[in-house]
Protein backbone atom coordinates (compact mmCIF):
# COMPACT_ATOMS: atom_id res chain seq x y z
CA UNK A 1 0.00 0.00 0.00
CA UNK A 2 1.60 3.41 -1.46
CA UNK A 3 1.51 6.56 1.27
CA UNK A 4 -1.45 8.08 -0.24
CA UNK A 5 -3.44 5.46 -0.18
CA UNK A 6 -2.65 5.04 3.43
CA UNK A 7 -3.37 8.50 4.36
CA UNK A 8 -6.84 8.19 1.99
CA UNK A 9 -7.48 5.51 4.55
CA UNK A 10 -6.70 7.43 7.93
CA UNK A 11 -8.81 10.86 5.75
CA UNK A 12 -11.84 9.70 4.08
CA UNK A 13 -12.55 6.31 6.25
CA UNK A 14 -12.79 5.61 10.17
CA UNK A 15 -12.50 1.78 10.32
CA UNK A 16 -8.72 1.89 11.00
CA UNK A 17 -7.57 3.28 14.75
CA UNK A 18 -6.07 5.99 13.00
CA UNK A 19 -9.20 7.44 10.75
CA UNK A 20 -11.49 7.37 13.97
CA UNK A 21 -8.35 9.43 16.02
CA UNK A 22 -8.00 11.87 13.14
CA UNK A 23 -11.42 12.31 13.10
CA UNK A 24 -12.39 12.49 16.36
CA UNK A 25 -9.76 15.74 16.36
CA UNK A 26 -10.60 17.37 13.62
CA UNK A 27 -13.94 17.48 15.06
CA UNK A 28 -12.75 18.93 18.34
CA UNK A 29 -11.02 21.18 16.31
CA UNK A 30 -13.73 22.46 13.94
CA UNK A 31 -15.99 22.71 17.55
CA UNK A 32 -13.34 25.15 19.00
CA UNK A 33 -13.41 26.94 15.81
CA UNK A 34 -17.36 27.50 15.53
CA UNK A 35 -16.75 28.72 19.31
CA UNK A 36 -14.10 30.94 18.57
CA UNK A 37 -16.01 33.20 15.94
CA UNK A 38 -19.03 33.21 18.14
CA UNK A 39 -17.19 34.38 21.08
CA UNK A 40 -14.96 37.20 18.83
CA UNK A 41 -18.56 38.90 17.74
CA UNK A 42 -19.19 39.56 21.27
CA UNK A 43 -17.96 43.19 21.49
CA UNK A 44 -16.27 43.47 25.05
CA UNK A 45 -14.75 39.95 24.68
CA UNK A 46 -13.28 41.46 20.92
CA UNK A 47 -11.97 44.14 22.37
CA UNK A 48 -9.72 42.71 24.92
CA UNK A 49 -8.79 39.47 22.67
CA UNK A 50 -8.51 40.78 19.68
CA UNK A 51 -5.21 39.73 18.87
CA UNK A 52 -5.44 35.89 20.49
CA UNK A 53 -8.85 36.17 18.09
CA UNK A 54 -6.99 36.93 15.00
CA UNK A 55 -4.24 34.22 15.90
CA UNK A 56 -6.70 31.13 16.57
CA UNK A 57 -8.65 32.53 13.10
CA UNK A 58 -5.93 32.14 11.13
CA UNK A 59 -4.74 29.15 12.93
CA UNK A 60 -8.03 27.14 12.21
CA UNK A 61 -8.01 28.27 8.59
CA UNK A 62 -4.39 27.04 8.09
CA UNK A 63 -4.88 23.92 9.20
CA UNK A 64 -8.96 23.58 7.72
CA UNK A 65 -7.01 25.00 4.27
CA UNK A 66 -4.31 21.97 4.55
CA UNK A 67 -6.80 19.38 5.14
CA UNK A 68 -8.86 20.70 2.10
CA UNK A 69 -6.07 20.94 -0.12
CA UNK A 70 -4.88 17.23 1.30
CA UNK A 71 -7.97 15.72 0.74
CA UNK A 72 -7.85 16.80 -3.13
CA UNK A 73 -4.60 15.40 -3.83
CA UNK A 74 -5.07 11.78 -1.56
CA UNK A 75 -8.71 11.15 -3.33
CA UNK A 76 -8.87 8.89 -6.45
CA UNK A 77 -11.24 11.15 -8.22
CA UNK A 78 -10.26 15.04 -6.90
CA UNK A 79 -13.40 16.74 -8.60
CA UNK A 80 -15.87 13.74 -7.67
CA UNK A 81 -14.95 15.35 -3.79
CA UNK A 82 -14.65 19.20 -4.96
CA UNK A 83 -18.05 19.34 -5.99
CA UNK A 84 -19.32 16.81 -3.20
CA UNK A 85 -21.67 18.06 -0.17
CA UNK A 86 -18.50 17.58 1.65
CA UNK A 87 -16.36 19.17 -0.57
CA UNK A 88 -18.47 21.79 -1.03
CA UNK A 89 -18.82 22.41 2.86
CA UNK A 90 -15.17 21.87 3.29
CA UNK A 91 -14.15 25.03 1.05
CA UNK A 92 -16.71 27.14 2.70
CA UNK A 93 -15.37 26.47 5.90
CA UNK A 94 -12.07 28.41 4.43
CA UNK A 95 -13.10 30.93 2.22
CA UNK A 96 -14.61 33.55 4.54
CA UNK A 97 -11.42 34.29 6.39
CA UNK A 98 -9.52 34.80 2.95
CA UNK A 99 -12.27 37.02 2.23
CA UNK A 100 -12.17 39.49 5.03
CA UNK A 101 -9.23 40.90 3.20
CA UNK A 102 -12.02 42.15 0.22
CA UNK A 103 -14.97 42.36 2.79
CA UNK A 104 -14.72 43.32 6.32
CA UNK A 105 -16.73 40.81 8.80
CA UNK A 106 -17.24 38.18 6.34
CA UNK A 107 -14.99 36.25 8.97
CA UNK A 108 -18.36 35.45 10.51
CA UNK A 109 -19.38 33.73 8.14
CA UNK A 110 -17.32 30.76 8.89
CA UNK A 111 -19.76 29.11 11.40
CA UNK A 112 -20.30 27.20 8.32
CA UNK A 113 -18.27 24.52 9.67
CA UNK A 114 -20.88 24.15 12.11
CA UNK A 115 -21.82 21.78 9.33
CA UNK A 116 -18.89 19.69 9.01
CA UNK A 117 -19.83 17.98 12.44
CA UNK A 118 -22.20 16.17 10.93
CA UNK A 119 -19.16 13.96 10.11
CA UNK A 120 -20.18 13.24 13.92
CA UNK A 121 -22.61 10.41 12.29
CA UNK A 122 -20.28 8.33 10.48
CA UNK A 123 -17.68 8.63 12.76
CA UNK A 124 -20.08 7.08 15.52
CA UNK A 125 -21.77 4.49 13.05
CA UNK A 126 -25.24 6.00 13.38
CA UNK A 127 -26.29 4.19 10.46
CA UNK A 128 -30.44 4.57 11.91
CA UNK A 129 -29.71 8.33 12.15
CA UNK A 130 -28.17 8.15 8.76
CA UNK A 131 -31.19 6.26 7.03
CA UNK A 132 -33.79 8.61 9.07
CA UNK A 133 -32.17 11.62 7.16
CA UNK A 134 -32.48 9.42 4.38
CA UNK A 135 -35.76 8.84 4.86
CA UNK A 136 -37.10 12.94 5.40
CA UNK A 137 -35.09 14.17 1.95
CA UNK A 138 -37.08 11.22 -0.12
CA UNK A 139 -40.29 12.50 1.37
CA UNK A 140 -39.37 16.26 1.04
CA UNK A 141 -38.63 15.22 -2.34
CA UNK A 142 -42.00 13.47 -3.08
CA UNK A 143 -43.65 16.24 -1.50
CA UNK A 144 -41.51 19.02 -4.13
CA UNK A 145 -44.58 19.14 -6.46
CA UNK A 146 -47.09 19.64 -3.96
CA UNK A 147 -45.43 22.00 -1.75
CA UNK A 148 -44.33 24.56 -4.98
CA UNK A 149 -47.93 24.32 -5.68
CA UNK A 150 -48.72 25.05 -2.52
CA UNK A 151 -46.01 28.08 -2.37
CA UNK A 152 -47.26 29.70 -6.04
CA UNK A 153 -51.27 29.69 -4.48
CA UNK A 154 -49.87 31.81 -1.29
CA UNK A 155 -47.73 33.78 -3.49
CA UNK A 156 -50.50 34.45 -5.73
CA UNK A 157 -52.77 35.22 -2.59
CA UNK A 158 -49.93 37.65 -0.68
CA UNK A 159 -50.03 40.18 -3.90
CA UNK A 160 -53.97 40.27 -4.48
CA UNK A 161 -54.18 40.96 -0.36
CA UNK A 162 -51.05 43.16 -0.95
CA UNK A 163 -52.63 45.02 -3.69
CA UNK A 164 -56.53 45.34 -2.13
CA UNK A 165 -54.77 47.04 1.04
CA UNK A 166 -53.06 49.35 -1.19
CA UNK A 167 -56.11 50.32 -2.65
CA UNK A 168 -57.75 50.10 0.71
CA UNK A 169 -55.66 52.19 2.89
CA UNK A 170 -53.99 55.09 2.98
CA UNK A 171 -49.87 56.07 2.00
CA UNK A 172 -49.86 57.77 5.81
CA UNK A 173 -50.63 54.38 7.61
CA UNK A 174 -47.73 52.66 5.86
CA UNK A 175 -49.16 51.20 2.78
CA UNK A 176 -47.50 53.42 0.76
CA UNK A 177 -46.38 50.96 -2.24
CA UNK A 178 -47.80 47.40 -3.39
CA UNK A 179 -44.83 45.60 -3.29
CA UNK A 180 -45.07 47.85 0.99
CA UNK A 181 -48.24 45.90 1.14
CA UNK A 182 -47.31 42.60 0.45
CA UNK A 183 -44.72 43.13 2.62
CA UNK A 184 -47.47 43.82 5.19
CA UNK A 185 -49.53 40.92 3.85
CA UNK A 186 -46.59 38.48 4.19
CA UNK A 187 -45.90 39.30 8.06
CA UNK A 188 -49.67 39.20 8.53
CA UNK A 189 -50.63 35.92 6.95
CA UNK A 190 -47.02 33.62 8.64
CA UNK A 191 -48.89 35.49 11.76
CA UNK A 192 -45.20 37.24 13.01
CA UNK A 193 -47.08 40.77 13.00
CA UNK A 194 -44.20 43.29 13.26
CA UNK A 195 -46.74 46.35 14.07
CA UNK A 196 -44.47 48.89 11.56
CA UNK A 197 -47.54 48.80 8.98
CA UNK A 198 -51.45 48.33 10.62
CA UNK A 199 -54.63 49.20 8.72
CA UNK A 200 -56.86 51.89 10.20
CA UNK A 201 -59.95 51.70 7.98
CA UNK A 202 -62.75 49.28 9.21
CA UNK A 203 -62.07 47.31 5.77
CA UNK A 204 -58.77 47.19 6.36
CA UNK A 205 -59.24 45.58 9.43
CA UNK A 206 -61.46 42.87 7.94
CA UNK A 207 -59.26 42.15 5.45
CA UNK A 208 -56.75 41.79 8.03
CA UNK A 209 -58.25 39.37 10.14
CA UNK A 210 -59.62 37.40 6.88
CA UNK A 211 -55.70 37.08 6.37
CA UNK A 212 -54.78 35.94 10.09
CA UNK A 213 -57.11 33.50 9.76
CA UNK A 214 -56.04 32.17 6.54
CA UNK A 215 -52.55 32.16 7.94
CA UNK A 216 -53.64 29.26 10.05
CA UNK A 217 -54.45 26.89 7.59
CA UNK A 218 -51.22 28.11 5.14
CA UNK A 219 -48.71 27.06 8.31
CA UNK A 220 -51.04 23.75 8.65
CA UNK A 221 -50.85 22.75 4.70
CA UNK A 222 -47.25 22.05 4.47
CA UNK A 223 -46.67 20.36 7.72
CA UNK A 224 -49.56 17.59 7.03
CA UNK A 225 -48.05 17.33 3.08
CA UNK A 226 -44.77 16.36 4.36
CA UNK A 227 -45.86 14.45 7.29
CA UNK A 228 -48.04 12.05 4.58
CA UNK A 229 -45.18 11.97 2.19
CA UNK A 230 -42.60 10.63 5.26
CA UNK A 231 -45.41 8.10 6.34
CA UNK A 232 -45.49 6.88 3.10
CA UNK A 233 -41.98 6.71 2.73
CA UNK A 234 -41.75 4.81 5.95
CA UNK A 235 -43.99 1.95 4.98
CA UNK A 236 -41.38 1.57 1.72
CA UNK A 237 -38.54 1.47 4.07
CA UNK A 238 -39.31 -0.76 7.01
CA UNK A 239 -40.56 -3.73 6.91
CA UNK A 240 -41.67 -6.59 10.20
CA UNK A 241 -39.89 -10.08 10.28
CA UNK A 242 -42.08 -12.91 10.41
CA UNK A 243 -40.37 -14.47 13.37
CA UNK A 244 -40.54 -11.95 15.91
CA UNK A 245 -42.84 -8.84 14.61
CA UNK A 246 -39.61 -6.37 14.33
CA UNK A 247 -38.98 -3.81 12.33
CA UNK A 248 -36.24 -4.12 10.03
CA UNK A 249 -35.36 -2.02 6.56
CA UNK A 250 -35.70 -3.26 3.29
CA UNK A 251 -32.03 -3.68 2.76
CA UNK A 252 -31.68 -5.89 5.85
CA UNK A 253 -31.07 -9.78 4.79
CA UNK A 254 -30.97 -10.71 8.24
CA UNK A 255 -33.18 -9.01 11.12
CA UNK A 256 -31.90 -7.43 13.76
CA UNK A 257 -33.99 -8.35 16.52
CA UNK A 258 -33.71 -12.13 16.09
CA UNK A 259 -30.89 -12.77 13.29
CA UNK A 260 -32.94 -14.46 11.31
CA UNK A 261 -32.99 -14.38 7.64
CA UNK A 262 -35.59 -11.87 5.92
CA UNK A 263 -37.74 -11.81 2.86
CA UNK A 264 -34.66 -10.08 1.42
CA UNK A 265 -32.08 -12.71 2.47
CA UNK A 266 -33.84 -15.45 0.85
CA UNK A 267 -34.25 -13.64 -2.38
Amino acid sequence: MTKKEQLYHIVFETETKPGRQFDVVLLWTILASVITVIMESVPTIHSRYSIIFTVLEWSFTIIFSIEYLLRIYISPKPWKYIFSFWGIVDLLSVIPTYLSFFIVGTQYLLVVRIFRLLRVFRILKLARFNTEANMLIRAMKSSLHKISIFLFAVFTIVILLGTVMYVVEKPEDGFTSIPQSIYWAIITITTVGYGDVVPHTVLGKIISSFAMIIGYAIIAVPTGIVTVAMGKAQQKEEQHCKFCKAIYENKDKYCRNCGRETAQGSE
